[in-house]
């Protein structure tokens, strides 16, 4: 088994996830076009560093190493920071976090009030 036989095609399927040209895995990798390019035709292997880049862009290295993990939920930039303040946070800003989040979803539609005289907490009414 070799990197170029197993791994290339995980490497340029991660980059096209990621909506990456291969300038810009590049870029984002420190390492030239021409060299990514090398890495995706399997005539070179990533180093370390490399593969650490493009994780911390959003790639999922372990799919690309092992083929497993592809059909997890990979998560952005932005996702992974609110993900890393969320667990530090305190249990009320985590509660007033989940509150914030789901606001704005409607309750649940098989609550039902019938009857008469009953009234509903949270809405307006005016008793004759």
């Amino acid at each position: 088994m070799s990197f170029s036989s197993l791994c290339v095609s995980r490497l340029k399927a991660e980059r096209k996830r990621l909506s990456l040209k291969q300038a810009d895995a590049a870029t984002l990798c420190g390492v030239s076009r021409e060299t990514w390019g090398k890495y995706e035709r399997g005539l070179m292997v990533p180093g370390g560093d490399v593969l650490l880049s493009f994780a911390l862009n959003g790639a999922n290295v372990q799919y690309i190493l092992t083929g497993e993990g592809g059909g997890g939920m990979v998560l952005t930039r932005d996702e992974k920071e609110f993900v890393e303040h969320y667990r530090k946070a305190s249990l009320v800003v985590k509660a007033a976090t989940l509150a914030a989040l789901t606001a704005g979803n409607s309750a649940a539609s098989s609550i039902s009030v019938t009857g008469s005289g009953n009234r509903v907490a949270g809405h307006d009414f005016n008793e004759n």
